[in-house]
C-alpha cells in the first residue's frame, strides 16, 4: 500500500498519535468551557464576559499535556519515517512503534488524571527508548555516508 510494510506500520501508529494529540486539544477546548477559562478576550465575552478572560490550573495541565506530545511526537515523526527507510526487521519496527504509541498514551492519560508520580516519568522513559534506539540505527545506517 504505502511502499513497505514497515512504513505501513509506521503510518499506523503515526496516525493514532495525531488523532490522540486532537483529543487532547478538543479535551482542552471542552474544559476551558466547562471551567469558563478562556485565553482571549474576545472568547471570554462571548461566554460571560472579561472576568473569564483567565487562567484555570486543569486547563494549563491539558495544555502542557498537549505541548509535551509536541515536543515529543514530532521528532518521533521524523525518526519513525526515516528509520523506516533503513530497511529494519517489521516486528523489530513495529516493536518501536507500539512501545512509542503506549508510552504516550499513558503519559497522557497521567497528565490528564494527575496520577501520581512516577508514573508520568516512567511513561515517558519507555517511550524515549524506542526513539533513541532509531537515532542509533538511522545514524549507524548513514554513517559511512558522512
Amino acid at each position: 500500500m504505502l511502499g513497505s510494510p514497515v512504513f505501513s506500520c509506521f503510518v499506523f501508529y503515526s496516525t493514532l498519535l495525531v488523532l490522540k494529540m486532537y483529543v487532547i486539544a478538543i479535551i482542552t477546548g471542552q474544559v476551558r468551557l466547562r471551567k469558563k477559562a478562556f485565553a482571549n478576550v474576545e472568547d471570554a465575552m462571548r461566554h460571560g464576559g472579561e472576568q473569564f478572560c483567565r487562567e484555570d490550573p486543569y486547563v494549563a495541565r491539558c495544555r502542557r499535556a498537549h505541548l509535551n506530545d509536541l515536543e515529543n511526537i514530532l521528532p518521533f515523526l521524523f525518526l519513525g519515517a526515516i528509520y523506516s527507510l533503513t530497511e529494519p526487521s517489521l516486528a523489530i519496527a513495529r516493536g518501536h512503534f507500539l512501545i512509542f504509541f503506549l508510552g504516550r498514551l499513558v503519559h497522557s492519560v497521567a497528565y490528564l488524571f494527575a496520577l501520581k508520580a512516577p508514573t508520568r516519568s516512567l511513561a515517558y522513559i519507555v517511550a524515549q527508548v524506542p526513539c533513541v534506539s532509531m537515532v542509533v540505527q538511522i545514524l549507524i545506517s548513514v554513517a559511512s555516508y558522512a
